[in-house]
């Protein structure tokens, strides 16, 4: 009798890989959403204007944020593809680079913005009193974006060699500690100076500060160091800095794109009819954001899984977790869908006492409830196409989405039907929102990914071990 103990055959394709593998970025997507909604809660406390302002100098501010988070996306495509072909040293390497090419790029956009705000704001067409906040936000926030690049890094890494708990940990206290800060520093409470909308931005930086100095920690320590050899590697290599950018710039752009362009049009149509139009704006978008969080860890753990398996050669692999993340995230965007048509005058009033910000931000969700089986088949299908290193595609349907469906179709339909008011514009974003979902189906099933070779070389097959 044969009594040589079996290797552990790991099914990659079952729901409960996919769910080991999304569940601490689920976790950590929720968290990190769940304390925007608290500190725009807080905001809102502060009145309609500050409530109108906190939004549109988030969406401003992020633009430049996302192109970077794009590149740091790529991370996970390469990780996760060297992870699959055993190669750990480069999966380290990577890391590095794009920590040297977001911390150029983070300095020289606080350089270049911070002059800029009063302009670009102004340029919106909104209430002095709200633009004055939204400077105050704006500026703040810029210093976010240097400590952020840790954040993604280490996220990014952590999820391409499948130890996304190491994140999930980082991110929940960073949570507690810009939840405290904010509720701290907005109302002036144990001594400290009452900041209002300052103080909210001061704590999100703190936060952000506190998430990514734990993951640089956990990332040069412990098994981690030893197994992937950080501290040997983090050697400037211009070439990889190339494969991160001709991957990760397009993945920028679409981040950019579907969400800081999209959100700065929504907001650019929607600010002509008036602050509480702004404000019930704002109140809207934090609900669905809050509900499109899960779906994004299901992205994010996709796109690492798709990339794993193409970078063993599992093609076959990839499809069958795509078609299970969609499947449950079409189950839960339809509920989302349904409890805003049920409940969506009872969230509008966690905002507002405002009778005319609750109306408008009611009718909103009535729209949000339509569009959500469609944002959750984008986001499911950008995950794996991104996985894939298929960015730019993505990159030209986002583009589609929010320049030509959102902000012409939106231009046409105020000047068309003014009477419609801020339900014109977020009638073209629903649009929008639901010809992207279409597009990036029909480029998954066209399997036109299955043949994008990042390294340029034949897949390497390797015995991976359950960490």
């Amino acid at each position: 009798m044969n009594n040589q103990a079996k290797p552990l055959v790991i099914d990659e394709t079952s729901l409960g890989f996919m769910l080991k593998l999304a569940g601490p970025m689920v976790v950590t997507t929720i968290s990190f959403t769940l304390m925007q909604f608290v500190d725009r809660i807080m905001v809102s406390r502060l009145g309609t204007a500050a409530l109108a302002a906190v939004l549109p100098a988030g969406f401003v501010a992020s633009i430049p944020a996302m192109c970077t988070m794009g590149v740091f996306a790529s991370v996970g495509t390469f990780v996760s593809q060297c992870f699959g072909r055993g190669q750990k040293k480069e999966c380290t390497s990577y890391f590095w680079q794009a920590i040297y090419m977001g911390l150029a790029f983070s300095l020289l956009v606080l350089a270049v913005c911070w002059p800029l705000a009063p302009a670009i704001f102004r340029s919106f067409g909104h209430a002095p009193d709200v633009v004055e906040l939204e400077v105050i936000y704006f500026r703040i926030t810029l210093f976010s974006n240097v400590a952020v690049v840790f954040v993604w890094a280490g996220t990014q890494f952590f999820m391409g060699i499948h130890r996304p708990i190491l994140s999930m940990y980082a991110s929940l206290i960073a949570q507690v500690v810009n939840i405290t800060l904010n509720y701290v520093l907005i109302f002036g409470k144990f001594g400290f100076p009452k900041m209002g909308i300052a103080g909210a931005a001061w704590g999100t930086v703190i936060g952000i500060i506190v998430g990514g100095g734990i993951r640089m920690t956990t990332f040069l320590s412990g098994d981690v160091r030893r197994d992937f050899e950080n501290r040997q590697m983090f050697k400037v290599d211009f070439r990889k800095m190339a494969d991160l950018l001709k991957v990760g710039l397009p993945a920028g752009i679409e981040l950019a794109v579907s969400t800081g362009v999209w959100g700065v049009i929504l907001f650019w149509l929607v600010g002509r009819f008036g602050k509480e139009a702004q404000a019930a704006t704002s109140a809207g978008l934090a609900c669905t954001n809050l509900s499109i969080m899960p779906i994004e860890g299901f992205r994010i753990a996709l796109t690492a899984a798709v990339g794993k398996s193409i970078g063993a050669g599992k093609e076959q692999t990839a499809v069958k977790q795509t078609r299970l993340c969609l499947r449950l995230a079409l189950i839960y965007m339809g509920l989302v869908g349904l409890s805003f048509l049920l409940f969506g005058q009872t969230f509008m009033r966690l905002w507002s006492s405002d009778d005319k910000v609750i109306e408008i931000g009611t009718e909103i969700l009535v729209l949000a409830a339509v569009y959500q089986v469609f944002y959750a088949s984008r986001t499911v299908y950008s995950g794996a196409l991104r996985g894939a290193g298929d960015t730019l595609w993505l990159a030209a349907a986002s583009a589609l989405g929010a320049v030509v469906v959102l902000g012409l179709g939106g231009y046409v339909i105020i000047k068309l039907f003014p009477s419609f008011g801020a339900i014109g514009p977020w009638a073209a974003a629903t649009l929008s929102i639901i010809v992207v979902g279409l597009a990036n189906r029909a480029r998954f099933k066209s399997n036109k990914w299955k043949h994008i070779d990042l390294f340029g070389r034949e897949p390497v097959e390797v015995q991976i071990t359950e960490q």
